[in-house]
Order: C-alpha cells, then sequence, then structure tokens
C-alpha cells in the first residue's frame, strides 16, 4: 500500500517510525523544520521499551502535493492545522483513498452520519474540510499513547498502547479492519470499535481534565496533583462533559468515574500532557476540540457547563498571548 503520514510529531512519527522498520509499504511522511531536514537526512526513529526502531522513508516533504495519491493517509495533525489541508489531503486521497484522523477532542466529521448533514463551525469554519474531504471518506481514530519528539527525527514513547480505529457510523468495514490489521503489524494494540463516538467520549473525559489544566497552570501531571482545589475543578470538568455526552445520546455517567480518571489509585503517569508540550513549544493548543465543542453541545443541549464556560477564553487568551509572541 500508499501510505502517507500527514504529521510526524509524536503520534505520526511513532507510526511513520513503525511502519518504516516493518517494511512491505510505501511510505511517505509530510513534516516540517528542523524535524523534517532531520527525518530526510537520517529517518524517523522511535524509542520504546529501551530499543530503537526506524529509518527513512520512502519520501519525506513540506509539501504534500509533491506525494501520488495515496491508499491510506493517517492524518497526526492537530485539530487547529486541519482546515488548511483540507485541498492538499483530499488530492491525497484521490477517487479511493481514505484518511484516518488521529487526534484529541471532538473531529471536524462528527456530524456525519448523525443526523445533522453540516460542518461544526468551530472546527471546519469555512466547511473545507467537510466539501473537500468529506466525511464518508474519514474513519475515527481513538490513540492512548504517551509519546514525544525529544529531538529532530526521534519520537519518545512513554508508555500506553492501544489504538482504537472506526467507522463513525460504528460499521464493520473492510477498509476500517485494514488499518487495524496494519497496525498490529507493526507491532501495535490495534483494535475495530464499533462506537467510535463513544470512544471518541470516553478519551475526552481524560484530556478535558488534564489538558486544559496543565496549559494554563504549566505544571506536569504529577506536580499538579500536589495543588490545592485543583483536581476538584478537574473533576467537576468531567462532570460538565459526561451530562453533555448524555445529552447528545452518549450516557456514560454509569461507567466513568470522574474521581478515578483525576486520581488513580496508582498515582498520576509521569510526563507533559499534549497541550503542555504545545504550550512548552508555543505551538496554537488544540482548545476547540477538546472543550469549546464540549461546550457549544452543551448550549445546544441546554446543559450548564460553568468550569468550561470560565476556562475556554482563559485559554484563547493563552492561545492568542502565544500567538502574538510567535509574531513578534
Amino acid at each position: 500500500m500508499k501510505i502517507c503520514v500527514y504529521g510526524a510529531g509524536a503520534i505520526g512519527g511513532h507510526l511513520a517510525a513503525r511502519l518504516v522498520a516493518t517494511g512491505g509499504h510505501e511510505v511517505s511522511v509530510v513534516a516540517r523544520g528542523a524535524h523534517l531536514s532531520a527525518i530526510r537526512d537520517k529517518g524517523i526513529w522511535l524509542r520504546v521499551g529501551g530499543a530503537e526502531l526506524g529509518g527513512k522513508p520512502s519520501a519525506a516533504t513540506d509539501d504534500a502535493a509533491t506525494l501520488p495519491a495515496q491508499d491510506v493517509v493517517l492524518v497526526a495533525l492537530k485539530g487547529p492545522s486541519l482546515p488548511a489541508i483540507a485541498r492538499p489531503l483530499a488530492r491525497l486521497l484521490g477517487e479511493t483513498g481514505f484518511a484516518v484522523f488521529l487526534m484529541n477532542g471532538v473531529p471536524w466529521w462528527w456530524n456525519y452520519g448523525a443526523g445533522k448533514d453540516a460542518p461544526l463551525p468551530l472546527l471546519d469554519p469555512d466547511g473545507a474540510l467537510w466539501r473537500m474531504v468529506g466525511g464518508q471518506r474519514a474513519l475515527g481514530g481513538v490513540i492512548s499513547s504517551s509519546n514525544q519528539v525529544v529531538a529532530p527525527g526521534v519520537v519518545q514513547n512513554t508508555g500506553g498502547d492501544r489504538w482504537l480505529i472506526g467507522e463513525p457510523g460504528g460499521e464493520t468495514t473492510t477498509r476500517a479492519q485494514a488499518v487495524v490489521d496494519l497496525f498490529r503489524a507493526i507491532g501495535l494494540n490495534g483494535a475495530l470499535s464499533s462506537g467510535i463516538r463513544g470512544d471518541i467520549w470516553r478519551k475526552l473525559f481524560v484530556n478535558i481534565s488534564s489538558n486544559p489544566f496543565a496549559a494554563l497552570t504549566r505544571l506536569p501531571s504529577r506536580a499538579a496533583a500536589d495543588v490545592p482545589g485543583l483536581d476538584d475543578i478537574c473533576i467537576q470538568a468531567i462532570h460538565e462533559a459526561l451530562a453533555v455526552a448524555a445529552a447528545m445520546g452518549h450516557d456514560l455517567r454509569g461507567e466513568i468515574d470522574p474521581e478515578k480518571i483525576v486520581k488513580p489509585a496508582g498515582g498520576r503517569a509521569p510526563g507533559r500532557s499534549s497541550m503542555l508540550q504545545d504550550v512548552d513549544a508555543g505551538r496554537a493548543l488544540e482548545i476547540d476540540g477538546i472543550v469549546g465543542q464540549v461546550r457549544e453541545f452543551g448550549r445546544e443541549k441546554g446543559v450548564p457547563t460553568p468550569i468550561l464556560d470560565t476556562i475556554l477564553p482563559l485559554l484563547r487568551g493563552l492561545d492568542t498571548s502565544m500567538r502574538l509572541a510567535r509574531e513578534n
């Protein structure tokens, strides 16, 4: 197969390194900056379990237009970057290709097949993804794997290995199974989801209680646990998201215990959340997929979300200050 990893950062770099190391496919990578230069020069490498694996992909570029049409595109960019790639992504998919969106939070394709045939303005402002890519060419992905780019061309895995893939409608298809089989073949714990929207909510409950607060406080997970009162706010954020999910038809309140998410029995894992990594690097924050759209769903359904109402403008203010710093 022709496989393109579009965005070879922490998650994308992990996948690209495994795909290249395993072989058997024509693997292309879309990346940028020093990371791209290192991939071209020395390849993409993954450090995992005391080993290092990887190699040089068939092609590495910052211009997707230089690549031929692909059988599958693994999109590992974060939400804010997606609308800008609608046209090049659509061209990469050609007539028969499809894309797997590996991202946190509510995805841009959420309304596809869900009874509301329209894009989500917060996530796809001009509807470019909806028009050019289309929900019919999208698969969802929910990833539980902690990774960080520790040097140009090098990704470090610090734990987690669960890669759920599913059709927006929940049906079992040849293409979804093919992606699961591909992930298993490269050494990952891939699994087929029969309800990807529910799985997205389950991951979102974790993200909404960690990422925003890590970004605002600049604290890694273990240090945040020592701040009096902070855990209570994190727990309330999950309760709000649970109520919104229930109003959207995914009532998981009997399954999810916010206390156990925020205060796990074995203590919090070490490391820095993905949004905190973005703050450290001065990158745009994936605010709307994790917080903004959940708050918007709440407003549509009449569900109060006072914690989300408070942290959303704070996150947007932080994102604006970082953008101004980049511009200067």
